[in-house]
């Protein structure tokens, strides 16, 4: 597995990281058991991969509590990001005062003493900039040792540009994939202020393995997408099959995609299974051909930009 530097933290993390909300219980999405869920932690252990991108809200609290029973023993070995806005009780609180209340509540799920990073998880735009003393929150907890650099959560230029502008972040986490390219318009800045870049969403929720078509149903999370959605998304999905071949799945290609961007620090799609663990990780034995890189860039900026697609 290859690894790329993590912002000014002075370690290196896993191209490929793990998305762990699937590892949480059936809030989400289909149930998985605590044991399967270990499981895949020391699997990808074992591959290389030392990445975990984790919540408490996901999985209400269960995903950082089976990572922490996955990870004992095994700290050293992992690079943990978590999070703060979205509680383990299912509420929504921003409020710059709950901040080290909220990480102590992950420490003690995570079954740690410290955090490699934390993220303001999507907050709103008005609070991007620190005014009300979320940073000064976060730089206490650093000072404490009880993580090692911290930023936010986001999903466009705009929001990304505002937090690069006046913090000093070193993380931040991003929307982007083949059919979402628009951060990308920041990345270099990014990349001038030594903040490690994680890419969230990177395979569109689902649709970028390709799986799904016009006539997929969906429940739970994925029930936003409305049947003209639906249509839209398969029928882009029609247009870059160009990217597969006998050796590279669509999983693969979408992620080697974003890794072609040098900026990127590491992309966490989600884990269910040891099946999908291995195709996401084999993404690192390869990379993109250039020509195809510039096409699928060509597609956003002519066709895909201007669509209405959610996310």
């Amino acid at each position: 597995m290859n690894r790329r530097p993590y912002g000014n933290t002075g370690k290196s993390v896993s191209e490929i990281g793990f998305g762990a909300w699937q590892l949480g219980k059936s809030q989400d999405w289909e149930a998985m058991s605590e044991t399967t869920a270990i499981e895949l932690v020391h699997e990808a252990l074992e591959r290389g991969m030392n990445f975990f991108d984790t919540a408490p809200n996901y999985g209400l609290g269960t995903s950082e509590e089976r990572l922490g029973k996955a990870l004992a023993g095994k700290r050293s070995s992992a690079v943990l990001n978590t999070k703060f806005g979205h509680a383990a009780d299912g509420r929504t609180n921003y409020s710059a005062d709950q901040i080290i209340r909220s990480v102590e509540g992950s420490l003690h799920r995570l079954q740690t003493d410290y955090v490699d990073s934390v993220l303001i998880h999507n907050p709103p735009f008005d609070m991007l900039d620190g005014k009300y003393g979320h940073y000064e929150e976060l730089e206490k907890l650093k000072a404490a040792g009880k993580i090692l650099t911290y930023g936010v959560s986001v999903d466009s230029v705009p929001e990304m540009l505002e937090v690069i502008n006046h913090t000093k972040i070193g993380v931040m986490e991003v929307m982007f994939n083949i059919f979402y390219q628009e951060t990308a318009e920041a990345f270099k800045l990014a990349q001038e202020n030594n903040i490690a870049l994680i890419i969230k969403v990177p395979l569109d929720s689902g649709w970028l393995s390709g799986k799904y078509n016009s006539q997929s149903t969906f429940s739970g999370v994925r029930s936003r997408w409305s049947p003209d959605i639906i249509r839209k998304r398969s029928a882009l999905l029609e247009r870059i099959r160009f990217i597969t071949n006998e050796e590279t799945t669509m999983t693969m290609a979408a992620l080697r995609f974003i890794l072609a961007y040098p900026e990127v620090t590491t992309v966490i799609p989600g884990v269910r299974n040891s099946t999908q663990l291995a195709e996401n990780i084999a993404a690192s034995d390869g990379a993109m051909p250039q020509e195809q890189v510039k096409k699928l860039q060509e597609l956003w900026e002519q066709e895909i930009r201007g669509l209405e697609l959610g996310w």
